[in-house]
Order: C-alpha cells, then structure tokens, then sequence
C-alpha cells in the first residue's frame, strides 16, 4: 500500500480591507471571537465524544478477552464503528491547526502494513523495498531488529508502541498505534478483493485455551495496549480544547488567523485529503486497499462522517452521541453579514455533498461496500464515488468564494496529485 506525497495550491491573495464586527450576537455583527469560541467549543465536545466512545471501545474489548466468541467480537466491532462517528467529524480541525496536525498521525495513520503488526495471508507478500519491517510481526517475535539495533519486545505496552514501534525506521506505513491499528487486530486483514467480504478475524484469536492465529497472549497484550493508548491520546486532545488548552489558546491569539484556520481545515480536508487522497486516488487505481478502513468495510461512514464535519465547522453546530447540540456564532454568520449569496451557496454545496456521501452510505449498507464501488469496471458504483468526489471539489470552490469574500489573506489548501495530475498516479 502507499499513498502519494501531496501538493498545495493557494488562494489568490485579497487586498480588501477587513470588516469590522462587534461583539453582538445578530447575523450582521456576529464577532470573530464568538466564531472562534464556538469552534473551540465544538473541537472539545469532539474530543470529549471519542474518549467516551474509545472508553466504550475498550469496555467491550475487556469482555471480548474475558470470554472470547462471535458475539464478544462483533460487540467489540460494533464499539469501534461507534467509536469511528465523533473522532472522523474532528478531522476538519486538522490542516489549519498545527497542534492537532502534530498529534493526528498517532490516532489515525493510514495506511498500515500490517505485517509489522500480526500475521498475514501468503499474498500479502514477504518484503517491500520501501520497508524492511513489513513482515516483523512484532507480535510473533519478542526479540526485533530495529535501525540495526535489537530491541526488547517481550512486552507489548503502550509506550513500546508509541516510542519504538510506531513510524519505525521513519517509514509511515509502520503504523502502530491508533484506530487502524485496532482495527486490523479485530478484523484481520480484508483478502476479499473486491468481491463482498471484510476481513474475518476468528474470536479465537484471543483465546487463551482454544488459540489460534499463535501468541494469543501477545495480541491480547497489543490490542489492549493500542486502545489505553488511544484513549490517552484523545484525552490530550480534549485537554487541549479546554477553556485553558493550548490549542484553544493559541487560536485565539488572533482572529483573523483563526477564521483562515477554520477555511482551511475545511478546504484541505474536502479537497486534497478526502476528494483526493482517499477517494480519488483508489477510484483511479481501482484499487480496494485505497480505502480508509480498508479491513472493517466501513471507508464509507468515514467519509460521511468526515463531511458532516466540514459542515459543522462551518454552520457552527455540532449533535454530540448523547443527542445534545453544541452551537454558536459561526463562519457561516461572518458570510451571510458580507454576501448572503456566497453564504447560501455554501451552505447548499454542503448539503448536496453531505446528500451524495449518504447516498454512497446507503449503497455501501445494501448493495455493494466501499472496496467494491471503487474496483475497475463496476462503472454503477465508480459513478456513486465520482459523485461525492465532485461534490467535495464544487464546495471546495465555494469555501473558496466565502474567504474572498471575508477579505482573508491567501491561505493555503491541501492538493492531491490525483486531482491536480492524475496521469503521474500511472507513472
């Protein structure tokens, strides 16, 4: 698996003067400020969402472990599709905010190779130039080689994982840790192609007494290890949200900033990291591991989930897994005060593409999954994909009409060689 390296590409540079707002709350002179806490304020109850959830995650791996079947394994499934939901809707605070930019790759690498991880089918392969760790199996070998170096793997603990396991020998695909490291340990790898399957990890996995798959105890020791971890490092990201954290803090520091911060998570996120990276890319290639959960079929709720995000950043609203609603002064607001065109066309754009991702949701719930829709030939499910993907690029022109017309300075916007130049995909 690989991903290509990315490009940016840069608003032009606006030279009208900034508006002026104060600080009530009518549409007309709704205050940056307000914006900014109300963003802030979204990001913790986010945050606070996906440890609630990770708790959940790790509730139902106990239980899976304590009395391993199909039913403990599919709760512990079902848990971390749950868990999926809120963390996904954060991803539009990435790309504008370096202190979730710097921690992100933690939680939610992809793609992995998993034969750092556990076993793997004999087609997986036993080497790849770009990797020297890619059949490790750290969870088959107590003793690794490391940068030359041997190291002690005789216990698999959280910080193990996240010091000398994790982005191993600086190679990213040596994902170790976060949520696709979970995964791949409750599914096992998906070896369907793109016929109808995900992967079907045996419970007995995780059975002390009835082992298969070999070194249950050690798989046990990393799937529980991997979740404390997770469910550390989303309480450092909920921290930092808080009324005195630091990413708060430093958003605030200057509201101009922090509006281009907001449109450009927004930006990035529908156009180089989703419509690109992870949709376009796989649909040309026709690829099924170009999928972001690629081992649990659930690519299609990511995606979903992640374009539900851009609009709660931008309409400032946010509906928390207990069903309560965090909302507030929004960069919607800021818009409509400027060009209440500009702002209904975004707000529409938004809609549409929250309304094709639910309609490639669907499809994936009843039809066919995600790793089928993009495979080469199926021009019904290809024409679903491309339908989202156009989506995220039309509303990618309009949230970039709404920050010309809030007389931003030039931000910048993740690109994808995939949009930007598909041919060099195929070199």
């Amino acid at each position: 698996m690989f991903s290509l390296r990315k490009t940016k590409h840069s608003l032009l540079a606006i030279s009208a003067a900034l508006f002026m707002a104060t600080n009530t709350a009518s549409a007309d002179t709704v205050s940056k400020d307000a914006v900014l806490e109300t963003y802030s304020n979204i990001a913790h109850a986010i945050f606070e969402d996906s440890v609630t959830t990770a708790k959940a995650l790790e509730a139902s791996i106990h239980a899976l472990i304590a009395n391993p079947s199909s039913a403990t394994l599919n709760a512990a499934k079902a848990a971390w599709i749950t868990a999926r939901m809120p963390y996904q809707q954060s991803e539009a605070y990435r790309f504008g905010n370096p202190i979730v930019d710097d921690w992100e790759g933690r939680v939610n690498a992809w793609p992995l190779d998993e034969g750092l991880i556990d076993y793997v089918d004999q087609s997986y392969g036993t080497e790849a130039d770009s990797n020297q760790l890619y059949t490790m199996n750290v969870i088959a070998n107590k003793i690794l080689s490391v940068n030359g170096k041997t190291v002690d793997a005789s216990l698999i603990t959280p910080q193990f994982l996240a010091e000398t396991l994790h982005e191993a020998e600086d190679v990213e695909a040596n994902v170790a840790t976060g949520y696709h490291a979970i995964e791949f340990l409750l599914w096992g790898q998906d070896t369907n192609g793109t016929g109808a399957g995900a992967g079907a990890r045996p419970a007995t996995d995780f059975d002390l007494e009835n082992c298969t798959g070999g070194n249950c105890e050690r798989r046990i020791q990393y799937l529980t290890s991997a979740t404390t971890l997770l469910i550390n490092d989303l309480k450092e990201m909920q921290a930092n949200w808080s009324e005195n954290g630091v990413a708060r803090a430093h958003l605030l520091k200057n509201n101009d900033a922090g509006i281009a911060t907001i449109f450009t998570g927004m930006g990035s996120l529908s156009y180089g990291e989703l419509a690109g990276e992870r949709m376009k890319l796989g649909l040309l290639l026709g690829d099924p591991e170009e999928e972001h959960d690629c081992f649990s079929d659930n690519t299609h709720n990511s995606h979903y989930f992640d374009q539900v995000g851009i609009r709660n950043v931008y309409t400032g609203h946010y509906k928390r897994i207990d069903g309560r609603v965090v909302s507030g002064a929004s960069v919607a607001d800021l818009v409509e005060a400027q060009d209440a065109t500009v702002n209904a066309d975004l707000l529409a754009k938004l809609d549409q593409t929250v309304s094709a991702m639910a309609r490639l949701k669907s499809r994936a719930e009843s039809i066919e999954a995600y790793d089928q829709m993009i495979g080469e030939g199926n021009a019904a499910g290809n024409a679903v994909v491309q339908a989202a993907i156009d989506g995220l690029i039309d509303q990618t022109r309009s949230i970039e009409r709404a920050v010309s017309t809030l007389g931003l300075k030039a931000i910048e916007i993740e690109g994808s060689d995939s949009l930007d130049k598909p041919s060099s995909v195929f070199q």
